[in-house]
């Protein structure tokens, strides 16, 4: 179970950090008519708005459920949950299609003109780039890695047991002198490394 906790917290880390990097890249290219500019490129956090700041949520979490005690990581996991699940569905309509809304803004900027009905008149078409897919698959991955920390999570290690652990043969070293076969194998029996050095007082 300890590298269960590593790995989900590694897994959220990434899929955070590829949420953040893709909300920067240019998710649709527009291309309009009438002899306006040629090609308008819309970043992901025009398309989807609430993209970075979710995606950062995300990377909080992650680095937040390498230290929190069981209580927490279920609420952490069901919370990375609902954000996967949320993420995937702003997402899902750029996957089949380009909705007004999103690219609307990034045409007003560049032409002036706003309202999605006055926008659409401008679009000649659109084209859309792999970052809208990365998104996606990051939201999947997400979503699966917040289940598993919910199902798993009550049974990772406290991230307090080697110390607690170190504590106890320090103890036993200063009151009976230097650990015996038995004492070692009780340390390995409760999952603590009898070999773990000392550091000198």
């Amino acid at each position: 179970m300890r590298r269960a906790r590593s790995t989900s917290v590694l897994v959220t880390l990434l899929a955070g950090a590829a949420g953040v990097i893709s909300s920067t890249q240019t998710w649709v290219h527009v291309v309009l008519t009438g002899g306006a500019t040629s090609d308008v490129a819309v970043a992901g956090a025009t398309a989807i708005p609430v993209l970075a700041p979710l995606s950062l949520a995300v990377l909080a979490l992650g680095a937040a459920l390498s230290i929190v005690g069981r209580a927490l990581r279920l609420v952490f996991g069901l919370l990375t949950v609902l954000i996967a699940v949320l993420l995937a569905t702003l997402v899902a309509p750029l996957l089949v299609g380009v909705p007004a809304s999103a690219i609307t803004p990034s045409v007003t900027e560049v032409t002036g003109i706003a309202g999605d009905s006055a926008v659409g008149d401008l679009v000649s078409s659109t084209s859309t780039t792999a970052w809208p897919f990365v998104a996606a698959l990051a939201a999947l991955v997400l979503a699966a890695v917040g289940v598993f920390v919910v199902v798993t999570g009550m049974r990772w290690p406290s991230g307090t047991r080697k110390y607690e652990a170190a504590a106890r043969r320090a103890a036993r070293r200063t009151t009976d002198g230097p650990l015996d076969a038995v004492d070692s194998w009780d340390d390995l029996s409760r999952g603590d490394d009898p070999t773990t050095p000392q550091t000198p007082r």
